[in-house]
């Protein structure tokens, strides 16, 4: 059977078919660098228990390295490898300068009380800290499945404490809560990102035409597989600011639909009360929310985990366009069915890069000990004052209310994270196109985004002669 590693490698071998890289170096960007493995005793509940984590780093092409951790029961080393990889793409196809690397804690988060993992957390920090695994310099984790701003605070803590006098300590793990030096619009960036690509995709009538539908967005349906942090974004901020209907969520012990759409705040509140979307007042509930990937609709989002689409039920899918959201949900088979059934996929490396992008933000924050925007705002504000009253004064009328109150209420610190964000998932988003387009021998996007990202990281290497 097919691992997720295994998929992850023969899209890159696929794409490394389209490339003049060698196949000694194709295969140094294949091959993960190194992964470890750490096992260690926490006294828990009178007794000690001991848990298994790994941190894999894919390639030091560019460093720090850069990825998330994850808490999982089902987590192994052999998928923290293929994460570690797809992240080393992830920051080559959007121009962020860090290599790619993955954690993984072999646990289930929801068995413990938050004061347990708290202690757990701080052990496995020590683990990866004394090992460099944690570093503003060499690598930086963030949060993933199963962690939050909270494990980071508490990952940072524990480094200012083994190393205090790193006057960058702050910036050795992003995603941190914002008034613990973190960035505010981490938490959102990954479901931010999804909409900036989909966004994206919608202004370009080229590719439209491949899929059969036109740019606007309003008369869309979608279907989000997933309602954790990522599919929750991106729901509220495709529904509520882009007009996108929303006729279905599939969550692992079932979903809702309804073809007159669904309020995804009133959706995630009643799902994280009831831990079920049973009995759900405004929808239809389908136990088997597996079925809700077959439902028609024009986009579908899987956004929780890898492998949801198979050779399976791959056939069944009918959706238009399927943007990934979540790492390797659809299978190496899965996706040749999907290709032949000319159903355009978005890929992961491309529409998920929101996360690591505003990590890197935060990052540069943490090493600059400065907020973005603090030395321009004041003067900013000063002189569109000063362009307002000569305006006016110009024109002898007023400027309507809504326009002024945006001009004098300055450029806050989120704007310039977003902005920065939806520039760089553009950025990537054309380059891929560009492949996509003037390659013929190319006939999908992700091929298109593997080859641009495995370039990029062979260049990387050359210029350091090896």
């Amino acid at each position: 059977m097919s691992t997720f590693l295994d998929d992850t490698t023969k899209y890159v071998n696929k794409a490394v078919k389209h490339s003049d890289i060698s196949e000694g170096l194709a295969n140094k960007i294949i091959i993960c660098n190194s992964t470890y493995t750490v096992r260690f005793g926490v006294r828990l509940r009178g007794e000690i228990h001991t848990f298994e984590g790994w941190r894999s780093v894919h390639s030091e092409h560019m460093e720090p390295t850069k990825g998330g951790i994850r808490y999982d029961l089902q987590t192994n080393a052999e998928e923290v490898e293929a994460l570690a990889a797809l992240m080393s793409y992830k920051c080559a196809l959007i121009n962020v300068p860090f290599g790619g690397s993955k954690g993984g804690l072999k646990i289930n988060p929801y068995k413990w009380e938050k004061n347990e993992i708290e202690k757990i957390t701080r052990r496995f920090a020590q683990e990866l800290i004394k090992r460099d695994l944690v570093s503003p310099s060499l690598n930086v984790p963030a949060p993933d499945i199963g962690t939050s701003s909270q494990e980071m605070a508490w990952i940072a803590d524990e480094y200012r404490k083994m190393h205090p006098s790193d006057i960058n300590g702050a910036a050795c793990v992003t995603g941190k809560p914002p008034n613990k030096n973190g960035l505010p619009g981490r938490e959102e960036a990954t479901g931010r990102g999804v909409q900036y690509i989909v966004r994206e995709f919608f202004r370009n009538p080229d590719l439209l035409k491949i899929v059969k539908l036109d740019h606007d967005l309003s008369s869309k349906s979608l279907i989000v597989q997933g309602i954790g942090n990522v599919g929750y974004h991106l729901s509220k901020f495709l529904t509520e600011e882009d007009n996108v209907k929303l006729i279905g969520i599939s969550e692992f012990n079932g979903g809702i639909y309804n073809e007159e759409g669904i309020n995804v705040e009133h959706a995630k509140k009643y799902f994280t009360k009831h831990k079920s979307f049973e009995n759900y007042p405004k929808g239809t509930f389908v136990k088997d929310s597996s079925l809700l990937l077959k439902r028609k609709c024009d986009i579908l989002i899987p956004a929780a985990r890898e492998n949801v689409i198979t050779e399976k039920n791959a056939n069944e899918v009918s959706a238009k366009l399927i943007v990934e959201a979540a790492n390797g949900p659809i299978s190496y088979k899965a996706n040749q069915i999907l290709n032949r059934k000319k159903i355009f996929i978005i890929p992961d490396i491309l529409a998920n890069g929101g996360g690591v992008a505003v990590s890197y933000f935060e990052w540069v924050k943490n090493i600059r000990h400065i907020r973005f925007g603090r030395l321009e705002k004041r003067r900013n504000q000063f002189q569109l004052n000063n362009l307002i009253e000569a305006i006016e004064e110009m024109t002898g009328t007023s400027m309507p209310k809504k326009y002024k109150a945006n001009f004098i209420n300055g450029i806050e610190e989120i704007d310039l994270v977003r902005s920065g964000l939806d520039d760089m998932m553009i950025d990537g988003f054309q380059s891929v196109k560009k492949e996509f387009i003037e390659n013929e021998k190319i006939t999908d996007f992700r091929t298109a985004a593997f080859k641009v990202a495995i370039e990029k990281i062979a260049l990387s290497y050359d210029f350091i002669g090896l």
